[in-house]
Protein backbone atom coordinates (compact mmCIF):
# COMPACT_ATOMS: atom_id res chain seq x y z
CA UNK A 1 0.00 0.00 0.00
CA UNK A 2 2.35 2.81 1.33
CA UNK A 3 4.84 2.42 -2.42
CA UNK A 4 1.63 2.00 -4.51
CA UNK A 5 1.09 5.40 -2.89
CA UNK A 6 3.52 7.23 -3.97
CA UNK A 7 3.97 5.51 -7.35
CA UNK A 8 1.12 6.51 -8.58
CA UNK A 9 1.48 10.07 -7.52
CA UNK A 10 5.31 10.03 -8.98
CA UNK A 11 4.00 8.36 -12.48
CA UNK A 12 1.00 10.88 -12.56
CA UNK A 13 3.45 13.71 -12.27
CA UNK A 14 1.26 15.20 -9.18
CA UNK A 15 4.53 14.93 -7.40
CA UNK A 16 8.42 14.70 -7.71
CA UNK A 17 9.97 12.31 -4.91
CA UNK A 18 13.74 12.87 -3.92
CA UNK A 19 14.30 10.81 -1.95
CA UNK A 20 14.05 8.34 -5.24
CA UNK A 21 16.23 9.76 -7.00
CA UNK A 22 19.29 7.44 -8.15
CA UNK A 23 21.98 9.74 -6.92
CA UNK A 24 20.50 9.67 -3.89
CA UNK A 25 20.20 6.14 -3.09
CA UNK A 26 23.31 5.13 -1.27
CA UNK A 27 25.07 1.99 -2.54
CA UNK A 28 25.56 0.24 0.71
CA UNK A 29 21.49 0.57 2.19
CA UNK A 30 20.37 -2.49 3.51
CA UNK A 31 17.54 -4.29 1.89
CA UNK A 32 16.23 -5.15 5.47
CA UNK A 33 16.55 -3.59 9.15
CA UNK A 34 15.88 -5.28 12.00
CA UNK A 35 14.76 -3.66 14.83
CA UNK A 36 16.26 -3.86 18.27
CA UNK A 37 13.97 -2.53 20.96
CA UNK A 38 15.23 -1.43 24.09
CA UNK A 39 11.39 0.20 25.71
CA UNK A 40 11.52 -2.30 28.84
CA UNK A 41 15.27 -1.68 29.42
CA UNK A 42 16.48 2.03 28.21
CA UNK A 43 12.45 2.78 28.28
CA UNK A 44 12.07 2.76 32.43
CA UNK A 45 15.15 4.89 33.03
CA UNK A 46 13.12 7.89 32.22
CA UNK A 47 13.20 9.41 36.15
CA UNK A 48 10.27 7.76 38.52
CA UNK A 49 9.17 5.17 35.99
CA UNK A 50 8.27 2.02 36.98
CA UNK A 51 6.67 -1.13 35.15
CA UNK A 52 4.48 -3.74 36.88
CA UNK A 53 4.86 -7.18 35.17
CA UNK A 54 2.04 -7.55 33.59
CA UNK A 55 2.49 -4.03 31.85
CA UNK A 56 5.85 -5.33 30.62
CA UNK A 57 4.65 -8.41 29.52
CA UNK A 58 1.79 -6.85 26.95
CA UNK A 59 4.03 -4.48 25.72
CA UNK A 60 6.63 -7.55 24.86
CA UNK A 61 3.64 -9.54 23.39
CA UNK A 62 2.68 -6.49 21.61
CA UNK A 63 6.41 -5.88 19.78
CA UNK A 64 5.80 -9.77 19.09
CA UNK A 65 3.16 -9.74 17.33
CA UNK A 66 4.04 -6.28 14.94
CA UNK A 67 7.17 -7.98 13.80
CA UNK A 68 9.59 -6.18 16.30
CA UNK A 69 13.08 -8.11 15.94
CA UNK A 70 15.21 -8.21 19.71
CA UNK A 71 13.34 -7.38 22.43
CA UNK A 72 15.95 -5.93 25.53
CA UNK A 73 13.64 -7.53 28.87
CA UNK A 74 16.02 -5.68 31.00
CA UNK A 75 19.54 -6.20 33.30
CA UNK A 76 18.84 -9.54 35.23
CA UNK A 77 22.32 -9.18 36.98
CA UNK A 78 21.00 -5.80 38.50
CA UNK A 79 18.69 -7.24 41.17
CA UNK A 80 17.30 -10.67 42.59
CA UNK A 81 13.61 -8.69 41.22
CA UNK A 82 15.27 -7.63 37.71
CA UNK A 83 16.34 -11.86 37.27
CA UNK A 84 12.75 -12.98 38.53
CA UNK A 85 10.83 -10.43 36.00
CA UNK A 86 13.30 -11.76 32.91
CA UNK A 87 13.21 -15.14 34.19
CA UNK A 88 9.19 -15.10 33.84
CA UNK A 89 8.98 -12.91 30.48
CA UNK A 90 11.33 -15.62 28.86
CA UNK A 91 8.79 -18.29 29.93
CA UNK A 92 5.92 -16.43 28.12
CA UNK A 93 6.52 -17.53 24.73
CA UNK A 94 6.47 -15.67 22.02
CA UNK A 95 6.20 -16.13 18.40
CA UNK A 96 8.44 -13.97 16.11
CA UNK A 97 10.44 -12.06 18.65
CA UNK A 98 14.06 -12.87 19.94
CA UNK A 99 14.50 -12.18 23.57
CA UNK A 100 18.10 -10.12 24.85
CA UNK A 101 19.49 -9.20 28.20
CA UNK A 102 22.16 -6.92 29.47
CA UNK A 103 25.09 -8.08 30.86
CA UNK A 104 28.66 -6.11 32.38
CA UNK A 105 31.70 -8.42 31.37
CA UNK A 106 31.20 -10.14 34.65
CA UNK A 107 30.57 -13.81 34.34
CA UNK A 108 28.02 -13.70 37.29
CA UNK A 109 26.18 -11.48 35.15
CA UNK A 110 25.98 -14.24 32.07
CA UNK A 111 25.51 -16.58 34.25
CA UNK A 112 21.89 -14.82 35.78
CA UNK A 113 21.17 -14.57 32.41
CA UNK A 114 21.58 -18.09 31.37
CA UNK A 115 19.47 -19.00 34.23
CA UNK A 116 16.58 -16.68 33.38
CA UNK A 117 16.41 -19.06 30.18
CA UNK A 118 17.80 -15.58 28.00
CA UNK A 119 19.40 -16.84 24.52
CA UNK A 120 21.11 -13.92 23.51
CA UNK A 121 23.17 -11.43 25.69
CA UNK A 122 24.35 -7.92 25.42
CA UNK A 123 27.83 -7.22 26.54
CA UNK A 124 28.63 -3.97 27.52
CA UNK A 125 31.34 -1.96 28.33
CA UNK A 126 32.99 1.33 27.65
CA UNK A 127 36.71 1.79 26.61
CA UNK A 128 37.77 5.59 26.24
CA UNK A 129 39.82 7.22 28.82
CA UNK A 130 37.42 9.39 30.03
CA UNK A 131 35.29 6.01 31.43
CA UNK A 132 38.59 3.99 32.49
CA UNK A 133 39.44 6.62 34.39
CA UNK A 134 36.89 8.23 36.24
CA UNK A 135 34.22 5.40 35.83
CA UNK A 136 35.48 2.06 35.22
CA UNK A 137 38.54 2.33 37.31
CA UNK A 138 40.53 -0.28 35.28
CA UNK A 139 43.46 -0.35 32.34
CA UNK A 140 42.93 -1.10 28.56
CA UNK A 141 44.19 -4.09 29.12
CA UNK A 142 42.21 -5.38 32.03
CA UNK A 143 38.88 -4.17 29.89
CA UNK A 144 40.26 -6.52 26.82
CA UNK A 145 41.24 -9.59 28.90
CA UNK A 146 37.91 -9.24 30.44
CA UNK A 147 36.20 -9.05 26.98
CA UNK A 148 37.83 -11.53 25.60
CA UNK A 149 37.08 -13.88 28.37
CA UNK A 150 33.26 -13.17 28.62
CA UNK A 151 32.15 -12.93 25.16
CA UNK A 152 34.21 -16.12 25.22
CA UNK A 153 32.60 -17.27 28.13
CA UNK A 154 28.76 -16.55 27.14
CA UNK A 155 29.67 -18.10 23.81
CA UNK A 156 30.59 -21.47 25.35
CA UNK A 157 27.11 -21.13 26.89
CA UNK A 158 25.30 -21.18 23.98
CA UNK A 159 24.56 -17.69 23.94
CA UNK A 160 24.41 -15.79 21.03
CA UNK A 161 26.32 -12.75 22.01
CA UNK A 162 26.43 -8.83 21.07
CA UNK A 163 29.22 -6.45 22.46
CA UNK A 164 28.11 -2.89 23.11
CA UNK A 165 30.67 -0.39 23.00
CA UNK A 166 29.18 2.45 25.60
CA UNK A 167 30.19 5.91 24.16
CA UNK A 168 31.65 4.79 21.27
CA UNK A 169 30.94 7.64 19.37
CA UNK A 170 33.67 9.30 21.78
CA UNK A 171 36.41 6.66 21.41
CA UNK A 172 39.05 6.92 19.02
CA UNK A 173 38.69 5.28 16.08
CA UNK A 174 41.83 3.10 16.75
CA UNK A 175 40.80 2.50 20.47
CA UNK A 176 37.21 0.82 18.87
CA UNK A 177 38.81 -1.39 16.30
CA UNK A 178 40.95 -2.67 19.05
CA UNK A 179 38.05 -3.74 21.84
CA UNK A 180 36.07 -4.47 18.41
CA UNK A 181 38.26 -7.29 17.10
CA UNK A 182 38.91 -8.76 20.70
CA UNK A 183 35.72 -9.44 21.20
CA UNK A 184 34.99 -10.64 17.48
CA UNK A 185 37.74 -12.73 17.60
CA UNK A 186 36.19 -14.35 20.96
CA UNK A 187 32.92 -14.86 19.07
CA UNK A 188 30.84 -11.90 19.31
CA UNK A 189 28.28 -12.42 16.66
CA UNK A 190 27.15 -8.48 16.27
CA UNK A 191 29.23 -5.31 17.42
CA UNK A 192 27.48 -2.34 18.88
CA UNK A 193 28.30 1.63 18.78
CA UNK A 194 26.54 3.24 21.53
CA UNK A 195 26.05 7.03 20.63
CA UNK A 196 25.49 7.17 24.71
CA UNK A 197 25.31 10.92 25.07
CA UNK A 198 23.60 11.60 21.55
CA UNK A 199 26.44 13.53 20.82
CA UNK A 200 27.09 12.61 16.92
CA UNK A 201 25.78 14.91 14.03
CA UNK A 202 24.46 12.31 11.02
CA UNK A 203 27.77 13.17 8.93
CA UNK A 204 29.55 12.03 11.51
CA UNK A 205 27.45 8.86 12.23
CA UNK A 206 28.64 7.93 8.71
CA UNK A 207 32.26 8.80 9.48
CA UNK A 208 32.23 6.70 11.86
CA UNK A 209 30.32 3.89 10.66
CA UNK A 210 32.03 3.77 7.73
CA UNK A 211 35.21 3.67 9.10
CA UNK A 212 34.81 1.13 11.76
CA UNK A 213 33.33 -1.09 9.04
CA UNK A 214 36.18 -0.72 6.91
CA UNK A 215 38.44 -1.10 9.53
CA UNK A 216 37.00 -4.34 10.47
CA UNK A 217 36.69 -5.80 6.83
CA UNK A 218 40.34 -4.79 6.37
CA UNK A 219 41.03 -7.21 9.93
CA UNK A 220 38.60 -9.89 8.67
CA UNK A 221 38.14 -10.11 5.50
CA UNK A 222 34.69 -9.75 5.71
CA UNK A 223 31.15 -8.18 6.42
CA UNK A 224 31.46 -7.90 10.14
CA UNK A 225 27.60 -7.47 11.83
CA UNK A 226 26.97 -3.65 12.95
CA UNK A 227 24.61 -2.20 15.36
CA UNK A 228 23.78 1.47 16.50
CA UNK A 229 22.46 2.68 19.62
CA UNK A 230 21.56 6.31 19.43
CA UNK A 231 20.68 9.11 22.24
CA UNK A 232 18.40 12.26 21.44
CA UNK A 233 20.41 15.00 23.45
CA UNK A 234 20.36 17.23 20.25
CA UNK A 235 17.14 15.78 18.76
CA UNK A 236 19.37 13.88 16.22
CA UNK A 237 18.82 10.44 17.40
CA UNK A 238 16.50 9.09 14.79
CA UNK A 239 18.81 11.33 12.08
CA UNK A 240 22.08 9.29 13.07
CA UNK A 241 19.95 5.91 13.34
CA UNK A 242 19.23 6.78 9.47
CA UNK A 243 22.89 7.74 8.95
CA UNK A 244 24.14 4.40 9.62
CA UNK A 245 21.68 2.94 7.65
CA UNK A 246 22.85 4.51 4.64
CA UNK A 247 26.24 3.20 5.43
CA UNK A 248 24.93 -0.18 5.92
CA UNK A 249 24.38 -1.04 9.23
CA UNK A 250 21.36 -3.26 9.31
CA UNK A 251 20.69 -3.51 13.60
CA UNK A 252 18.84 -0.42 14.93
CA UNK A 253 18.00 0.27 18.77
CA UNK A 254 14.91 2.31 19.44
CA UNK A 255 12.39 2.76 22.00
CA UNK A 256 9.21 3.25 21.94
CA UNK A 257 8.48 7.37 21.43
CA UNK A 258 12.16 7.55 22.44
CA UNK A 259 11.73 6.95 25.96
CA UNK A 260 14.70 6.88 28.01
CA UNK A 261 17.46 8.66 30.10
CA UNK A 262 17.68 12.19 29.75
CA UNK A 263 16.27 13.08 26.27
CA UNK A 264 16.18 9.40 25.38
CA UNK A 265 16.69 7.56 22.81
CA UNK A 266 15.97 7.07 18.76
CA UNK A 267 12.12 6.52 18.69
CA UNK A 268 10.23 3.10 17.44
CA UNK A 269 8.00 4.74 15.48
CA UNK A 270 10.33 7.35 13.58
CA UNK A 271 12.78 5.10 12.68
CA UNK A 272 10.50 2.56 11.31
CA UNK A 273 8.15 5.21 9.28
CA UNK A 274 11.29 6.57 7.90
CA UNK A 275 13.01 3.25 7.14
CA UNK A 276 9.88 1.91 5.48
CA UNK A 277 8.13 5.24 3.60
CA UNK A 278 11.37 7.11 2.54
CA UNK A 279 14.33 4.64 2.01
CA UNK A 280 11.73 1.83 0.50
CA UNK A 281 13.50 -0.57 3.38
CA UNK A 282 11.71 -3.69 5.07
CA UNK A 283 11.55 -3.72 8.68
CA UNK A 284 9.51 -6.29 9.69
CA UNK A 285 7.45 -4.35 11.50
CA UNK A 286 3.82 -3.64 11.26
CA UNK A 287 3.15 0.26 10.61
CA UNK A 288 -0.30 -0.32 11.27
CA UNK A 289 0.09 -0.69 15.16
CA UNK A 290 2.53 2.08 15.89
CA UNK A 291 -0.06 4.28 17.41
CA UNK A 292 -1.67 1.68 19.27
CA UNK A 293 1.62 0.17 20.97
CA UNK A 294 2.75 4.38 21.98
CA UNK A 295 -0.90 4.32 23.41
CA UNK A 296 -0.03 1.24 25.57
CA UNK A 297 3.63 2.48 26.73
CA UNK A 298 2.08 5.62 27.33
CA UNK A 299 -0.61 4.72 29.63
CA UNK A 300 1.87 2.17 31.67
CA UNK A 301 4.81 4.75 31.69
CA UNK A 302 2.29 7.41 32.78
CA UNK A 303 4.26 9.74 30.95
CA UNK A 304 2.35 12.02 28.02
CA UNK A 305 3.49 11.82 24.53
CA UNK A 306 4.18 15.28 23.18
CA UNK A 307 1.16 16.39 20.79
CA UNK A 308 3.67 17.61 18.30
CA UNK A 309 5.34 13.97 18.61
CA UNK A 310 6.29 12.91 14.85
CA UNK A 311 4.43 9.87 13.60
CA UNK A 312 2.24 8.99 16.70
CA UNK A 313 1.33 12.34 18.73
CA UNK A 314 -2.09 14.12 18.79
CA UNK A 315 -0.91 16.50 16.71
CA UNK A 316 0.49 14.73 13.68
CA UNK A 317 -2.69 14.28 11.41
CA UNK A 318 -4.77 17.13 13.19
CA UNK A 319 -6.29 20.27 11.20
CA UNK A 320 -7.73 23.44 12.25
CA UNK A 321 -11.19 23.87 9.53
CA UNK A 322 -10.18 26.69 6.92
CA UNK A 323 -10.55 27.41 3.14
CA UNK A 324 -8.33 24.38 2.04
CA UNK A 325 -10.47 21.99 4.04
CA UNK A 326 -12.34 20.56 0.66
CA UNK A 327 -9.20 20.11 -1.32
CA UNK A 328 -7.84 18.22 2.07
CA UNK A 329 -10.91 16.16 2.33
CA UNK A 330 -10.56 15.23 -1.51
CA UNK A 331 -7.52 14.24 -1.45
CA UNK A 332 -5.72 14.26 2.36
CA UNK A 333 -2.21 13.13 0.61
CA UNK A 334 -1.97 17.49 -0.53
CA UNK A 335 -0.91 18.53 3.05
CA UNK A 336 0.20 14.91 4.56
CA UNK A 337 3.59 13.47 4.08
CA UNK A 338 1.47 9.92 3.72
CA UNK A 339 -1.86 8.82 4.87
CA UNK A 340 -2.59 8.40 8.35
CA UNK A 341 -3.95 4.78 7.77
CA UNK A 342 -0.74 3.27 7.56
CA UNK A 343 0.15 4.05 11.32
CA UNK A 344 -3.19 3.53 12.18
CA UNK A 345 -4.08 6.75 12.21
CA UNK A 346 -7.15 8.59 11.27
CA UNK A 347 -7.47 12.39 9.87
CA UNK A 348 -8.93 15.30 12.66
CA UNK A 349 -10.44 18.18 12.02
CA UNK A 350 -11.58 20.81 14.78
CA UNK A 351 -13.56 24.36 14.42
CA UNK A 352 -11.70 27.72 15.25
CA UNK A 353 -11.57 30.59 15.05
CA UNK A 354 -9.89 30.01 11.27
CA UNK A 355 -13.21 28.27 10.18
CA UNK A 356 -14.31 30.90 7.71
CA UNK A 357 -18.01 31.22 5.50
CA UNK A 358 -16.96 29.00 2.79
CA UNK A 359 -15.83 26.07 4.93
CA UNK A 360 -18.89 26.50 6.99
CA UNK A 361 -21.06 26.37 3.32
CA UNK A 362 -18.93 23.32 2.41
CA UNK A 363 -19.89 21.51 5.74
CA UNK A 364 -23.76 22.07 5.33
CA UNK A 365 -23.35 21.05 1.69
CA UNK A 366 -22.01 17.71 2.35
CA UNK A 367 -24.65 17.32 4.93
CA UNK A 368 -27.10 18.15 2.94
CA UNK A 369 -28.42 21.49 5.62
CA UNK A 370 -29.93 24.19 3.66
CA UNK A 371 -29.01 27.55 4.99
CA UNK A 372 -29.68 31.63 3.96
CA UNK A 373 -26.51 33.44 3.66
CA UNK A 374 -28.03 34.97 7.25
CA UNK A 375 -27.96 31.54 8.95
CA UNK A 376 -24.44 30.53 7.50
CA UNK A 377 -22.99 34.12 8.60
CA UNK A 378 -24.94 33.30 12.33
CA UNK A 379 -22.98 29.98 12.28
CA UNK A 380 -19.78 31.77 11.83
CA UNK A 381 -20.05 34.28 14.19
CA UNK A 382 -21.55 31.92 16.81
CA UNK A 383 -18.02 29.64 16.30
CA UNK A 384 -15.94 32.44 16.51
CA UNK A 385 -18.08 33.79 19.80
CA UNK A 386 -17.53 30.08 21.33
CA UNK A 387 -14.06 30.43 21.18
CA UNK A 388 -13.66 33.96 22.23
CA UNK A 389 -15.46 33.11 25.02
CA UNK A 390 -12.85 30.30 26.39
CA UNK A 391 -11.10 31.86 29.43
CA UNK A 392 -7.42 31.42 28.37
CA UNK A 393 -6.07 32.18 31.71
CA UNK A 394 -8.39 29.72 33.07
CA UNK A 395 -7.05 27.11 30.93
CA UNK A 396 -3.08 28.53 31.50
CA UNK A 397 -4.18 27.67 35.34
CA UNK A 398 -5.81 24.12 34.48
CA UNK A 399 -2.84 23.34 32.44
CA UNK A 400 0.27 24.33 35.16
CA UNK A 401 -1.82 22.61 37.81
CA UNK A 402 -1.82 19.20 35.69
CA UNK A 403 1.88 20.18 34.67
CA UNK A 404 2.55 20.13 39.16
CA UNK A 405 0.53 17.13 39.03
CA UNK A 406 2.70 15.37 36.48
CA UNK A 407 5.83 16.54 38.50
CA UNK A 408 5.38 15.17 41.87
CA UNK A 409 4.34 11.68 39.99
CA UNK A 410 7.41 11.70 38.75
CA UNK A 411 9.34 12.64 41.87
CA UNK A 412 11.90 9.81 43.16
CA UNK A 413 13.23 9.73 46.59
CA UNK A 414 14.93 12.67 47.98
CA UNK A 415 18.25 12.70 49.24
CA UNK A 416 16.59 13.34 52.75
CA UNK A 417 14.25 11.09 52.61
CA UNK A 418 17.35 8.33 51.81
CA UNK A 419 19.35 9.09 54.91
CA UNK A 420 16.31 8.70 56.99
CA UNK A 421 15.76 5.25 55.62
CA UNK A 422 19.45 4.24 56.17
CA UNK A 423 19.34 5.90 59.68
CA UNK A 424 16.24 3.75 60.56
CA UNK A 425 18.02 0.24 58.68
CA UNK A 426 21.18 0.68 60.39
CA UNK A 427 20.23 2.89 63.57
CA UNK A 428 23.46 5.07 62.46
CA UNK A 429 23.03 8.61 61.89
CA UNK A 430 25.04 9.63 58.81
CA UNK A 431 27.94 11.89 58.75
CA UNK A 432 27.33 13.86 55.95
CA UNK A 433 30.10 16.40 54.81
CA UNK A 434 27.42 18.64 53.67
CA UNK A 435 23.67 19.05 53.66
CA UNK A 436 21.16 16.61 52.29
CA UNK A 437 20.23 18.48 48.57
CA UNK A 438 16.68 18.18 47.84
CA UNK A 439 14.91 15.59 45.01
CA UNK A 440 14.32 17.28 41.89
CA UNK A 441 11.12 19.45 41.92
Amino acid sequence: MRKTIFKKLEAQGLIANYNHLRKNLPPKLPERVFVWDETLREGVHAPAVFLTYVEKVKVAKMMDEMGVSRISVGFPGLSDEEKSTAKKIANEGFQQVSLVASARLLKSDIDTCFECGIREVSLFTAFNELNLQYRLKLSKQQVLEKTAECVGYAKKHGLKTDFVLEDGSRTPLQEILQVFEVAYKAGADRLVVADSVGFLRPLSMRYLVSHVRDGLHELFRKEVPLAVHCHNDFGLATANNLAAVEEGVDCLFTSVAGFGERSGCAPLEEVCAALELLYDVDTGVDLGKLYRLSQMVEKAFALPIQFHKPVIGDNSFSYEMDEGLKAMVENPIIGEPFPPEIVGREMEFHLGRQTGKKVVEERLRMAEVKATPMQVEEVVKRIRTIQDALDKGEAQMTFYQVKKLMRDLRKGMTEEEFWRIVEQVTRQKPKLSQPATKGPT
